[in-house]
């Protein structure tokens, strides 16, 4: 989220420092070129990675507002990287291609908070992170 801030020569600067972090896991680049994309710059912060192994690096030593997740990834999958982020609490959407209702209900056992199948409009999309970033929200508000 961008602040205005007026200077003393009555300038307005934008600080990012309350920017939502969004961890994008898609091996499929366009895909994840899009997404970043579809997200508007002013609000959002994006980090990608193209495959499990470097999901699992980028989780142990750093954290997120919201975590995008593929399910077929090279090195790991999405289901074993839940593995990581169920400590962590952090709000996870899928995006994947499977559409099985097995792997949709495995998603969400697993803590998954949302799954969307590809291919997905970026409003749908955007509607559904915000969602999930006011539900993630109330739940901290409620244990502080």
């Amino acid at each position: 989220m961008q602040i205005n801030i007026a200077n003393n020569s009555g300038f307005y600067l934008a600080r990012y420092d309350t920017m939502i972090k969004v961890f994008i896991v898609e091996d499929e680049r366009p895909i994840a070129e899009l997404i970043r994309l579809s997200l508007p710059r002013q609000e959002y912060s994006c980090t990608m990675v193209y495959d499990g192994i470097e999901a699992c690096d980028m989780l142990k030593d750093h954290r997120f507002d919201l975590i995008l997740l593929d399910v077929m990834l090279p090195g790991a999958d999405g289901f074993e990287i839940m593995d990581y982020i169920r400590p962590s609490g952090t709000p996870v959407i899928f995006i994947t291609a499977r559409r099985d209702l097995n792997d949709r209900v495995r998603g969400l056992e697993l803590g998954a908070d949302d799954y969307i199948t590809k291919p997905f409009l970026p409003g749908e999309l955007i509607a559904r992170i915000k969602a999930n970033l006011r539900r993630s929200r109330v739940q901290e508000s409620h244990i502080n």
